[in-house]
């Protein structure tokens, strides 16, 4: 069962935000990073996509631009919000290539596969 956002945290730990809505985000399509056991992936991580991330993300074997309309999915467009995987944050951040972070709609389960302080540089609600 998914943590609902209500009683989700985020890595700031305060209540989990939305991350987008257009496309709609999330494991569960709910517009938010939330996780579960079925999550195996962990999209914690809400990012605004670049073309230079799409791209590393692309020649890295997850292509996220092209659209997937048999599994529901638009593909994604430079300036995007969306529940990325932890752990391709972090092969992302480790290339030079990360996308910025919404902190406040980033599950606190990205701290299991993604620094604070490397989620923080990144961020776009932080001043």
């Amino acid at each position: 069962m998914a943590q609902t956002q209500n009683d989700a945290l985020n890595v700031l730990g305060q209540p989990l935000e939305d991350c987008g809505y257009d496309p709609k985000t999330g494991f569960y399509r709910d517009g938010c990073c939330n996780v579960g056991p079925d999550d195996l992936g962990v999209h914690a991580v809400c990012v605004v996509v670049t073309d230079d991330f799409l791209e590393f993300s692309r020649q890295s074997g997850n292509d996220l631009s092209t659209p997937r309309p048999e599994f529901g999915f638009p593909g994604l467009r430079d300036g995007d919000a969306w529940c990325l995987c932890a752990g391709r944050w972090t092969e992302a951040y480790d290339a030079g290539k990360a996308p910025r972070v919404r902190l406040r709609a980033t599950h606190q389960a990205a701290l299991l596969h993604c620094d604070l302080d490397a989620l923080k540089q990144h961020s776009v609600d932080l001043s």
